[in-house]
């Protein structure tokens, strides 16, 4: 299964269609989808090298932008939506430490947590929820957004063909690895609150 993804992606990249559905990804990522547009960008990338740069500035865009409606959830439908997905996410008594963190590391938190596995859209929602500035919100999620799927983009650019070469042997093993740093990054969620 996961060998035919990865195959429906790679075909994916050379269609007309494949920014958009990258985009698609990255925007529900960043507001209530649990998969990381990384998943997508990576094999897009890979097997489209030349459009490594332009595979990038979509993923930061639509990301921001996903995270905007993330925001939206956490300032107006909190008392709903918002505690349904940190709820889901096994977090719903942590929201309000989460919001206390804000009130001294506000834009640490963005920075830092928007660079690592740690779901962005519980960064996004909890920002709404905290009433975080929402022009600082949208500045440093361009930032930490752009830097991680810009340095990606960097190394995929660079060592695209040997990456390509080690997905095509070892997906697998691979997806293994990626799923366990998405998990870790829940745990590590858990455990900074």
């Amino acid at each position: 299964m996961i060998r035919r993804l990865y195959e429906w992606i790679l075909a994916l990249a050379g269609k007309p269609s494949a920014p958009w559905a990258l985009g698609a990804v990255a925007f529900a990522e960043s507001s209530f989808f649990p998969v990381p547009p990384d998943v997508m960008l990576v094999p897009m990338a890979v097997s489209r090298p030349d459009r490594v740069w332009f595979y990038a500035t979509i993923t930061t865009v639509a990301s921001v932008i996903g995270g905007l409606v993330g925001y939206a959830i956490g300032a107006l439908l909190f008392d709903s939506l918002g505690q349904w997905v940190f709820r889901v996410y096994g977090l719903g008594d942590k929201a309000e430490t989460f919001q206390a963190a804000y009130a001294q590391y506000g834009h640490w938190v963005i920075l830092l947590k928007g660079l690592t596995p740690i779901p962005f859209k519980l960064v996004t929602i909890t920002s709404g929820f905290a009433h975080y500035d929402l022009f600082w919100f949208v500045v440093l999620s361009i930032i930490t957004r752009g830097a991680r799927f810009f340095i990606l983009a960097g190394l995929l650019g660079r060592y695209g063909v040997q990456i390509r070469g080690v997905l095509d042997r070892h997906l697998n093993a691979v997806a293994a690895i990626s799923a366990a740093v998405i998990i870790l990054g829940f745990v590590l969620f858990k455990l900074v609150l």
